[in-house]
């Protein structure tokens, strides 16, 4: 394995029955950097996170990762791995600290060390006001620092992160993002499974995944700049009326309504994009404007998942 990788994967595959949850998996993710699966529900996100940490043994192919084999001595990984589920896995019936004090012992932390990590972690994370609490009792901003800090805990190399913002409010979302860069800057790799197409702009990397294919892979911005498509952005008193007209266009390859404006994709090998949109709503008799807008992620995955469906992926 290349010291360079945290985790290098080839081939990696799940089959459950009839069901390919995961296909032909390749991933090269970067030591210290946030590395993004984005995608659906059942796109085989938490299935290929499962597999990394070795809770789930692939059907075919294999991992590296952190220097121990994907499928093999899965469980030399555990001092090496945190891993934050999507659903709050702590004892709710358990105070804040005795939790993470349950958590030290997990992973062994030395006695002579714990009370000063737990007490860092509890400043760290804004959770000293509520060190007794009853984890069960917390927010969902809480619960998520808390789970946070006890998948940290033992200062491992890697953490993997399966969906960890689904459940908490958008300023619960940017404060946990914060943390993950402080981690990342610290030399701590993160592997972070999301839908929300903001959170995977902020991945230093990322795989767009789609019925367990992954479909593309790179910086947002190389994503963004490889799209194939023009981006069309359309503001009509009509919005109703112009989609129709648009989408009846054969050059048209997707028209998203947002609001009062429409996201138009038409593929670059049509050089004059706005008269095809101008020309739709003429003949239409809807007024709009019209303006070439750079791409979105939500862009990419539309044109990359469309691309994956004409090549019978």
């Amino acid at each position: 394995m290349s010291s360079e990788y945290a985790i290098e994967a080839r081939g990696l595959t799940k089959t459950f029955g009839d069901l390919r949850a995961v296909s032909e998996l390749d991933l090269n993710v970067p030591r210290g950097q946030i590395y993004g699966f984005l995608g659906p529900n059942g796109s085989g996100k938490s299935t290929t996170i499962r597999m990394l940490c070795g809770l789930l043994t692939p059907t075919d192919g294999s991992a590296d990762v952190l220097g121990t084999k994907i499928p093999g001595k899965a469980d030399l990984l555990k001092p090496k791995i945190g891993y934050m589920t999507q659903k709050f896995s702590l004892f709710g019936d358990m105070s804040v600290g005795e939790n993470l004090n349950f958590i030290a012992e997990i992973y062994s932390v030395p006695a002579r060390t714990r009370k000063s990590r737990i007490d860092e972690l509890l400043v760290k994370y804004d959770l000293a006001p509520q060190q007794k609490q009853l984890a069960g009792t917390m927010s969902g901003g809480q619960k998520q620092r808390l789970a946070l800090a006890c998948a940290v805990l033992h200062h491992p190399e890697l953490l993997l992160l399966d969906e960890p913002t689904s459940a908490v409010d958008p300023q619960s979302r940017r404060d946990f993002w914060a943390n993950l860069f402080r981690l990342a800057e610290t030399g701590t790799t993160v592997l972070v499974s999301t839908h929300y197409m903001d959170e995977a702009e902020r991945c230093h990397r990322l795989a767009i995944l789609d019925h367990g294919v992954k479909v593309a892979d790179g910086t947002p911005q190389e994503l963004q700049a490889a799209t194939g498509m023009h981006i069309i952005e359309v503001t009509a008193d009509d919005p109703y009326a112009a989609q129709v007209a648009i989408d009846e266009q054969p050059e048209i390859a997707s028209v998203t309504q947002l609001g009062i404006r429409l996201r138009v994709l038409i593929r670059e090998i049509h050089s004059d994009p706005i008269s095809i949109v101008e020309r739709a709503l003429e003949s239409s008799g809807v007024t709009g404007e019209t303006v070439m807008a750079p791409p979105t992620l939500e862009d990419v995955f539309v044109a990359v998942t469309m691309k994956a469906e004409e090549n019978g992926q």
